[in-house]
């Protein structure tokens, strides 16, 4: 017979968070039960409506991230892919929670809300300071290309694209990030 396991909440929590963020990206939204999640804590699955209320609510808590990304007032639009593209490599590359909510974004109508959620909270505000004009169509532009960019790396692994180093990718994408953000608007 085992041990119980003592009660901490917010232990519990945080162990069902990594739990989650780890089933989510390895098996996707739709695969991932609440059940498997009790299961890798150890836990009985009514803990994790307890806590989270259903998958959709413990989904968005696992795929809640921030990118942290600079304040771009000033940079040269030739160095925009250089001061963004750490900041997405290093959330692409930590801790799989965006690369599930990626995935889980294709088929899941509320991984694709949370996924708008993120662009809308802390790209779009970024991005829009520093446009010269049309800055939702510009903004909304680079977002497709960076979910593109990450699906072809991370997801499809194209090794055209996944066996670049940062510094070499970042070189690549430099001209279409200057010239969405920062180009003459197309007449």
């Amino acid at each position: 017979m085992t041990a119980p396991r003592s009660r901490n909440a917010g232990e519990t929590r945080a162990e069902l968070l990594a739990a989650a963020r780890s089933r989510f990206a390895a098996d996707g939204y739709e695969r991932t039960t609440l059940r498997a999640v009790a299961a890798d804590v150890g836990i009985d699955p009514a803990l994790v409506i307890r806590y989270f209320g259903n998958k959709q609510e413990l989904f968005a808590a696992a795929a809640d991230f921030t990118l942290d990304l600079p304040d771009l007032t000033g940079v040269d639009p030739a160095e925009l892919a250089g001061a963004l593209l750490p900041r997405f490599f290093a959330v692409w590359e930590r801790d799989g929670t965006f690369l599930a909510l990626l995935r889980a974004a294709m088929t899941s109508p509320a991984a694709a809300e949370k996924m708008r959620e993120v662009f809308a909270a802390q790209v779009t505000p970024a991005l829009t300071a520093i446009t010269p004009d049309h800055p939702r169509e510009r903004a909304g532009l680079l977002g497709a290309f960076i979910i593109g960019l990450a699906t072809t790396r991370y997801v499809l692994a194209n090794p055209a694209v996944a066996e670049l180093g940062h510094a070499e990718l970042t070189a690549w994408a430099a001209p279409v990030v200057r010239d969405i953000l920062a180009g003459p608007h197309p007449a």
